[in-house]
């Protein structure tokens, strides 16, 4: 449906990539956990493997690999689309105010509020726990006691690292005086790459206050906090 049609619009929002083409239909892909793009420079190869999208132009080609979702959408699919979608941090036209009113209604907790899609567009297991580290906000703590000036902080968090995260291409979160040659301690060694305070460091000697990381499952999902950077309010830590 798409053979010999030009690609003229690629725009990001969230974790949803649409591509626009010369009519009214737009492709939307969401890679999920598994998918992958693949992109090389020059006359593309055979096709190896199960290709779900193939886009080559007279400089390179791009191939799409396993995507969660590969499907064309009708004008007011995308619409409906994006009406299900929170703000996303990396759009400069993003607004953070319907987040937060969802968030002050809400009983859920505020680590879970951040990975609902719906609440807040774009934002990973890796983003949620260290904005909620970096914050000093308990993980549990419901998102109606979420104070304005923690959501304010904890958004203009996820626009500064995410955007540092596209930059660069990896994830970092450490303050300048956490980084190993500020604290004289090897760098972080995961297939994630980038230095983290909590995400999967459960168990080992927290980067600020030397307390053990945590770590448990909160709806499904991996969960990482420091019991005293994050003690809940009122808490004495132990």
């Amino acid at each position: 449906m798409l053979d010999g049609r030009v690609l003229t619009e690629a725009e990001a929002y969230g974790k949803h990539l649409l591509l626009r083409f010369d009519d009214d239909r737009v492709l939307h892909i969401h890679l999920g956990i598994y998918g992958k793009c693949q992109l090389g420079a020059g006359p593309p190869p055979e096709p190896t493997g199960a290709v779900r999208l193939r886009l080559t132009s007279g400089t390179g080609w791009a191939d799409l690999r396993g995507p969660n979702t590969c499907e064309l959408l009708e004008p007011g699919e995308v619409k409906a689309l994006l009406d299900r979608l929170g703000p996303d941090p990396l759009r400069v036209d993003a607004d953070p105010e319907p987040a937060r009113r969802k968030i002050a209604r809400s009983r859920t907790a505020i680590a879970q509020l951040l990975m609902d899609q719906a609440v807040v567009a774009g934002p990973g297991n890796i983003y949620r726990a260290e904005v909620l580290f970096r914050a000093g906000v308990d993980p549990f703590l419901p998102g109606r006691d979420v104070t304005p000036p923690q959501w304010e902080q904890i958004w203009d968090d996820l626009v500064l690292l995410m955007a540092d995260g596209v930059r660069s291409g990896r994830i970092d979160t450490v303050r300048p005086e956490h980084m190993p040659e500020a604290m004289g301690r090897p760098p972080r060694v995961d297939e994630h790459g980038g230095e983290v305070y909590v995400y999967r460091r459960s168990g080992q000697a927290c980067l600020v206050c030397g307390t053990d990381v945590r770590g448990t499952r909160l709806a499904g999902r991996n969960l990482f906090w420091c019991p005293r950077c994050q003690a809940p309010a009122g808490a004495v830590p132990g």
